[in-house]
């Protein structure tokens, strides 16, 4: 792609990849707002903030296990490549590999920063479609963040005595 060359001489990057993704995830963000829409529910004015809270903390902890999970790793390994044990338990550290579509697809899969947007909208889709089913994942989700904050806490307050 020759702007991709123009726009970083020395570091080639996968615009072509990348436009494939935001096609991909526009398509499905409009796809569902066109069957929602169509299905006669209306939109919430606003989310409860419990909501809220527990759909993000559910969303941050699944988006790190996509992207970071030793046991994971199966489903990043098409697109990455293995660089080593991260220092936070269970978590390893890969780099995405390959050209074009595939280096893109590597790129998102190894952010977890990158993966909240795909994967908070689709807890909020599910919400929108039904509110119980999505609150349940998000709590199960929600519930191992917590248990990992106070198994780090634990090892930080062990590390003292």
């Amino acid at each position: 792609m020759g702007s991709s060359r123009a726009y970083s001489p020395d570091q080639p990057k996968p615009l072509g990849g990348h436009a494939v993704l935001a096609l991909a995830y526009n398509g499905s963000v409009a796809a569902f707002a066109v069957k929602q829409r169509r299905s006669g529910r209306g939109l919430p004015d606003r989310l409860p903030p419990g909501d809220l809270l527990l759909l993000s903390v559910g969303t941050y902890k699944l988006s790190r296990l996509i992207a970071k999970d030793r046991i994971t790793s199966f489903v990043r390994a098409p697109f990455t490549r293995f660089k080593g044990e991260s220092d936070r338990p269970g978590e390893v550290l890969e780099e995405p590999r390959g050209a074009g579509v595939r280096r893109a697809v590597g790129e998102l899969l190894v952010c977890p920063y990158c993966l909240a947007q795909w994967v908070g909208t689709g807890f909020l889709a599910a919400y929108l479609r039904d509110p119980r089913l999505a609150r349940t994942v998000a709590a199960a989700f929600t519930i191992v963040a917590g248990s990992d904050l106070l198994q780090e806490t634990w090892v930080a307050v062990d590390k003292r005595a």
